[in-house]
């Protein structure tokens, strides 16, 4: 288990997340709102999120069956997680508001098929694809 502190991009809203299974559970989702947010998740259970400040900082956003939650902060508009659809007992965390931490941390991230959600289709969550982070070597 992975213990981190994360926070919003003004520190109105800072929190407290265990990940159960670390940095293994990262992805990116091809949904319409995943796709234009671009933020890599991981995976947090339900209740492993506790908030050291500005919970009441924090707003919603749901589209299309409404299951799945969306937060971000009010102020600044940061999204630090979500409550997935696929599992409504897990989270998804923003990697990128976890302190220490940055989405271009991960040479690869799996992305999953969020277009087909295994929700409609009954099937798996399936994988389309992995975004590839390869840092550009300084030229002399």
């Amino acid at each position: 288990m992975t213990s981190r502190t994360g926070q919003c991009h003004c520190g109105a809203v800072k929190f407290e997340v265990t990940l159960a299974e670390g940095f293994s559970t990262i992805r990116r989702c091809t949904c319409s709102y995943c796709r234009m947010r671009g933020a890599v998740v991981a995976s947090a259970a339900m209740g492993s999120i506790r908030f050291t400040r500005g919970e009441e900082s924090l707003t919603s956003y749901r589209f299309n069956t409404g299951t799945a939650q969306h937060f971000f902060c009010s102020r600044c508009g940061i999204y630090t997680h979500h409550q997935r659809r696929s599992n409504p007992h897990l989270y998804g965390v923003n990697v990128a508001c976890l302190d220490g931490v940055s989405p271009f941390d991960f040479a690869e991230v799996p992305v999953v098929d969020g277009v087909n959600h295994p929700s409609d289709t009954g099937q798996a969550t399936r994988r389309v694809g992995t975004l590839r982070f390869d840092p550009a070597v300084e030229e002399r």
